[in-house]
């Protein structure tokens, strides 16, 4: 996806120059990106930027030349997109304070001739990654950690903690990645680089909004639809088409309500299956016509089934891992969508932010799977991690966005510009002020709706919300939409493991009583029994995959045939071995081993 690269070394210029060259050409491997390289060596520093081919060249000086930036992401002042000249300004007026007053997610390094020093930094979420590694004094940083694999061939293996967090999961934790030697600069960092040395610090703490007083339900309320509506326009500036990623929920219906009017630069589309149509389908549906926006189903088509193996190497590739095989969706969807429109604005994170929704969780994969060295390891992981968990709201801001969430974002970052307003910082330091008695509702979401667009207001959502939310129509509706949401979950999942022998019966009785189908459009667990049966029986067999240190032979030699006879759900456990088996194949034994 789009980046920044570099090292900052003392070894010869044009070792470095050549060394930056080949990290931006594994980074460059969609064909629609640019890049650029910059260089300062005198003060040992080596840069370049990855982008998209019709964006704005991501490398910015002052007049005098003698400051640069690289930046990747988009940072936001007061109403609209900061330019890269703007943020140099904001540097010359406030020095490396400038970064507290950014909005956005972005990582960058600016370099200043005149004091001889260069600033890493990246936003407070830590949602646009840097990854990095030192050695012998040498400093390497990059977006995506395969540009340090490709130059660094020793840093080819993974690392044991690392992947037992994963394992544990399904991402790593604390700024760890699954790959030896390699870290994740914190969110909020701001690495000063001077003389030789680093100076390692964080501009913004949680700490900062986690002290603010709690306001009243009233005041919170009033603050909310005021703040909301004072940032959104923000998501909508730039000048490039918004292609807006509607779903059947409150948070894309709060863009929808409060959006800017322009119409004639937006597009609405919803991420669909092959066939039929799901709630999210019929409602978005509705929402659009309603205010007048185009609105297309973007489906999955037979090809990401006959050509699956191909898009589960691209999005592991693309994303490093973090979004595994049950992905291959993001990358697939996301193409369709740059071709409508090169921004996507969605309402992602704000469930996350202002409701208490939470997808972090311990991944139950069956214990049979590992050689016997790894089980253990495992389990510790998840016992040592539970018992340090933080506050709800800056888990979930500053640890589960981050960590648990990025793979998705990553792949679909590898295709369109990611908004979300949800992120903004004035409204994430509002979440903290939420009163006790709403941080789980969505009552302030719903009325924000209500208030600005009637004709919104009274389309119920996907689970039930519509109008007032309150009487017997509403009940009804939530009841309805809650069991059906839990069929569908299971009925996509599959049943826990103890019941799995019950699932053919389950999905049976769920598609008569048509239960089933009505939220969700991913069903991986069918696939991998169905349209992807074949795929899963090839690859499981692959040699590297049978000889990996981390899986059981025996097991896996039944794996594949017991889950796609429906005796077994394996689902978590078939995207954890092949996931890790990509990484092996793609990063560590496929990239050129040069350095």
């Amino acid at each position: 996806m789009p980046g920044i690269a570099g090292i900052i070394s003392s070894k010869p210029a044009a070792d470095c120059e050549a060394r930056v060259q080949r990290m931006l050409g594994t980074m460059r491997h969609q064909q629609f990106y640019k890049s650029g390289t910059h260089a300062v060596p005198a003060m040992k520093i080596h840069c370049g930027w990855v982008a998209f081919e019709n964006s704005i060249t991501p490398l910015f000086f002052n007049e005098q030349r003698d400051i640069a930036l690289v930046l990747s992401g988009e940072c936001f002042l007061d109403s609209e997109i900061a330019t890269g000249k703007k943020l140099i300004q904001l540097y010359g007026q406030c020095g490396q304070g400038f970064l507290e007053k950014l909005n956005g997610l972005f990582g960058g390094l600016l370099i200043d001739r005149r004091q001889n020093k260069a600033f890493l930094f990246n936003d407070r979420y830590g949602s646009q990654r840097v990854y990095f590694h030192e050695s012998d004094g040498d400093f390497y940083f990059a977006s995506e950690a395969k540009a340090l694999l490709r130059i660094l061939p020793g840093l080819r293996g993974f690392d044991p903690e690392g992947v037992a967090q994963f394992l544990a999961f399904g991402c790593t934790l604390d700024w760890r990645t699954i790959f030896r030697g390699i870290q994740i600069l914190p969110g909020g960092s701001i690495w000063t680089f001077e003389n030789g040395k680093c100076r390692r610090e964080n501009y913004f703490s949680p700490e900062t909004w986690e002290s603010q007083p709690r306001l009243s339900a009233e005041d919170f309320e009033a603050k909310f639809q005021a703040t909301f509506k004072k940032i959104l326009p923000r998501y909508f500036s730039g000048g490039s088409k918004i292609g807006i990623a509607l779903t059947g929920g409150l948070d894309t219906r709060m863009i929808m309500a409060c959006r800017p009017q322009d119409s004639a630069n937006q597009t609405s589309y919803t991420f669909a299956g092959v066939r039929g149509e799901t709630l999210d389908d019929k409602i978005a549906a509705r929402v659009a016509a309603a205010c007048g926006l185009e609105h297309r189903l973007l489906r999955l088509q037979p090809d990401f089934f006959s050509g699956f193996a191909a898009h589960a190497d691209d999005t592991v590739f693309a994303t490093d891992g973090c979004c595994g095989i049950s992905g291959a969706h993001e990358i697939y969807l996301n193409r369709q969508a740059r071709q409508l429109a090169a921004v996507r604005l969605t309402g992602n994170y704000g469930g996350e932010v202002f409701r208490g929704v939470s997808t972090f969780k311990p991944v139950p994969l069956a214990p049979g799977l590992f050689d016997p060295g790894w089980g253990g390891g495992i389990s510790f992981e998840a016992q040592k991690f539970s018992a340090k968990k933080k506050d709800q709201a800056t888990f979930a801001i500053f640890n589960e966005i981050p960590w648990n969430l990025f793979g998705s974002l990553a792949a679909g970052r590898s295709q369109v510009v990611f908004r979300t307003p949800y992120l903004d910082n004035e409204l994430v330091a509002l979440a903290y002020q939420s009163p006790e008695s709403v941080c789980k509702s969505s009552l302030p979401a719903s009325r924000l709706v209500k208030a600005n667009s009637n004709a919104l207001g009274e389309i119920p959502t996907d689970r039930g919300f519509a109008g007032d939310n309150y009487g017997l129509k509403f009940l009804c509706r939530r009841i309805f939409s809650e069991v059906t949401f839990k069929m569908d979950y299971y009925s996509n999942e599959g049943l826990p493991r103890a019941l799995a022998p019950l699932d053919p019966a389950f999905k049976f009785a769920a598609a008569k009583l048509r239960l089933a189908g009505l939220h969700k459009y991913l069903h991986y667990n069918n696939w991998f029994r169905q349209e992807l049966s074949g795929y899963l029986r090839s690859a499981l067999a692959a040699q590297e995959v049978r000889q990996s240190g981390f899986w059981n032979p025996d097991f896996l030699k039944h794996m594949a045939d017991d889950h796609i006879a429906g005796r077994k759900n394996y689902s978590p456990e078939i995207n954890a071995v092949l996931t890790l088996g990509a990484v092996e194949r793609l990063l560590f034994r496929e990239l050129p081993r040069d350095n």
